[in-house]
């Protein structure tokens, strides 16, 4: 089969995340799955982006994998995010790239799931912390998937850990057959008006 899924890992220490790893190897081990370890390719923080859009361009799901740094996602993460879904190819006039695919985020916390209560020291669900995730993908016309999330990741088992990897790679074998995602409706791209880059659209006039 086919690749027909990208999984993006972003850690920026994955020699010492054991999670992190244990789920990267686990993504890598399944047939249909492309894994690029976006730490690992740019060092430097130099994206090369026309070969990112390549890789997105392929694939039918987008699993970003990652743990979650101050309530969102690593600096290379949102670079790349910065960089590679660009106004005009992502999302805005002519950006239909990514209409369609579905976005999947599969996360680990350092707390433990009881820290993300308003009575604790995280104060908010961690559904709270979902949106830019969410209105990203629907910005791109993508299908924002319910996400995937460890938490406690410093304190789990290795029985923990093992079970966690196995739900992964059962999701990754059999999407898009997800009994959780059959009623999610498809997504419509959120239209960004022309005007709303008035200095492209002023240089595409002249």
């Amino acid at each position: 089969m086919p690749a027909d899924i990208l999984v993006l890992t972003a850690h920026p220490h994955l020699e010492h995340s054991r999670v992190n790893r244990a789920l990267m190897a686990a993504a890598a081990a399944v047939d249909r799955t492309e894994v690029r370890d976006l730490y690992a390719l740019y060092p430097d923080y130099l994206i090369d982006v026309a070969a990112e859009q390549r890789a997105l361009a392929q694939a039918r799901l987008v699993v970003w994998q990652h743990p979650i740094q101050w309530y969102h996602m690593p600096p290379l993460m949102k670079l790349w995010v910065d960089e590679v879904l660009g106004f005009g190819w992502a999302y805005g006039h002519g950006g239909h790239a990514l209409q369609g695919k579905d976005l999947w985020l599969v996360a680990s916390t350092g707390g433990p799931e009881s820290s993300y209560r308003p009575a604790d020291y995280n104060r908010y669900h961690f559904d709270a912390f979902l949106p830019p995730y969410e209105q990203t993908a629907v910005l791109c016309g993508m299908r924002f998937l319910p996400p995937l999330v460890l938490h406690g990741a410093h304190r789990v088992t290795n029985a923990e850990l093992d079970a966690h990897a196995a739900v992964l790679t059962d999701r990754l074998r059999t999407y898009p057959d997800w009994p959780e995602i059959e009623d999610l409706a498809d997504c419509v791209a959120c239209e960004v008006p022309d005007n709303a880059r008035p200095s492209l659209a002023l240089q595409e006039g002249a």
